[in-house]
């Protein structure tokens, strides 16, 4: 075969390639121009001129290329998809903890000493009054609890000092600190309780070493 012959066999070999790929593009529904008509013709004609045996690795090479060029828009378009899924999702979450945090908050106040204890009843028992203190007080600090309360009120939500004017179930000095908590704090026990626990905590740590302080100083 002389050169001439070669090159225009690999030039009749690429166009051929563009010839399938311009054929099997009409085929799948693109738009042809008239210009793309003719050409698709010329070079369909070129195909025509490879010999048979050299057709179909032709075809298959630009099957080939067009396969390749679709799957890398399909990686394109799934990773775009990917990324606005993601972006979807964080906003969703950032939503969602905004509501949490809120709810969060609303709980704490719902929960806050600032809050009035409304009294279920007009008057109280001792009994009543240590029941409440149990559900208030934690289990392993009641008992120390109620050794101070014991001693300092005898469980009595109205007792006074005459000489100090400390009053209450925990005797707090003046009566007004515990308006802190309640303001139903003369009708309310459990307003007097939660009062007592805080000052404790605050002032001592625990119940339990406000009563180790009160059994050395008789006072706390």
């Amino acid at each position: 075969m002389n050169p001439i012959t070669v090159r225009g066999f690999a030039v009749a070999s690429a166009t051929a390639v563009t010839a399938v790929g311009s054929v099997v593009g009409v085929a799948s529904g693109s738009t042809a121009q008239p210009n793309d008509a003719e050409a698709t013709t010329a070079d369909a004609t070129l195909l025509a001129d490879i010999p048979a045996g050299q057709q179909a690795q032709v075809q298959t090479a630009s099957l080939t290329q067009q396969a390749d060029a679709q799957a890398v828009q399909a990686d394109a378009s799934a990773k775009k998809d990917a990324e606005e899924a993601a972006r979807k999702a964080a906003a969703r979450t950032a939503v969602a903890k905004q509501e949490a945090a809120k709810k969060a908050t609303e709980a704490k106040k719902a929960a806050s000493h600032d809050t009035p204890v409304t009294p279920v009843l007009t008057t109280y028992s001792t009994a009543q009054i240590k029941a409440l203190a149990a559900q208030i007080v934690p289990s392993g600090q009641f008992q120390c609890f109620s050794n101070i309360v014991t001693r300092e009120s005898g469980w009595d939500m109205h007792a006074m000092n005459p000489s100090s004017g400390a009053y209450g179930l925990v005797q707090a000095l003046p009566a007004s600190k515990y308006s802190t908590v309640g303001s139903d704090w003369q009708t309310n026990p459990a307003t007097q309780i939660k009062w007592g626990l805080n000052y404790m905590n605050s002032a001592y740590g625990s119940p339990c070493d406000a009563w180790a302080f009160w059994q050395v100083h008789h006072a706390y």
